[in-house]
C-alpha cells in the first residue's frame, strides 16, 4: 500500500462530501470541485468520524492493471483529494512579483494587463474560478495576488504568467513568487586577460 494513500482525510466542518460510483464532488464555502477516481481504488466516507479512506481494489483487473500501478494510483487520489477538501475550505493563495524597470501589471475583473519591457502589452483572460488582485505601491516591486479554491488549475496560471518572462540569473528581472531566491551568475569577467 502507498505511504499517503494509507493516511486518512479528516473532514472539516462545513465540507460536504457526495460520493457516486466512482466520482466524488466536495462542496465548501470556498467552491464546488469534482474529481473522477480510477475504479481500482475505493472510497469509504465515515461520516460519524468525518473521515474519508481509501483502500486498493484488488480484485478488480479490466486491463492489467499491475498492483504497482494500483498503489500509484493509491497515493495519487488520495494527495488529489486532500487537495480539494483544502481548497473548499479554506482556499489558495500565489502571490508573485515583476521585478524590472517599468514592468508593470493591473487588472479589469478577471483581464490582466502585463508591460514586460516588450513592444506590446501582454493580457490574459484568467479562468471565473480565480480571483485576481493587483498591486502597485511606489519603491515596491508590482505584485499580483491569485486566490482560487482548485490548486491545480491555480498552479497552472501562475506557470503561464511566469511564461512571459521567466526569471533570468544575471540581472534577476523577470516574473518570480514572493520570497523566492533567484541563484545570480556573474556574466562576464571584465578585462580578462
Amino acid at each position: 500500500m502507498s505511504r499517503i494513500g494509507k493516511l486518512p482525510i479528516n473532514i472539516p466542518a462545513g465540507v460536504e462530501i457526495s460520493i457516486d460510483g466512482n466520482k466524488i464532488t466536495v462542496k465548501g464555502k470556498e467552491g464546488v470541485l469534482t474529481q473522477e477516481v480510477n475504479p481500482s481504488i475505493k472510497m469509504n466516507y465515515d461520516k460519524d468520524h468525518a473521515e474519508l479512506t481509501f483502500t486498493i481494489d484488488e480484485d478488480y483487473d479490466p486491463i492489467n492493471i499491475s498492483m504497482k500501478q494500483k498503489q500509484a494510483y493509491h497515493g495519487l487520489y488520495r494527495a488529489l483529494i486532500h487537495n480539494m477538501v483544502v481548497g473548499v475550505s479554506q482556499g489558495y493563495t500565489k502571490e508573485m512579483e515583476l521585478v524590472g524597470v517599468g514592468y508593470r501589471v493591473s487588472n479589469k475583473g478577471n483581464l490582466v494587463e502585463f508591460s514586460l519591457g516588450y513592444t506590446h502589452s501582454i493580457f490574459i483572460q484568467l479562468p471565473e474560478e480565480i480571483k485576481v488582485e493587483t498591486k502597485a505601491e511606489r519603491n515596491q516591486n508590482p505584485q499580483i495576488i491569485l486566490k482560487s479554491c482548485d490548486k491545480q488549475l491555480l498552479g497552472q496560471v501562475c506557470a503561464k504568467i511566469r511564461s512571459f518572462r521567466k526569471p533570468e540569473p544575471y540581472k534577476g528581472k523577470g516574473i518570480l513568487f514572493v520570497g523566492e531566491q533567484i541563484r545570480r551568475k556573474s556574466g562576464k569577467s571584465a578585462g580578462a586577460k
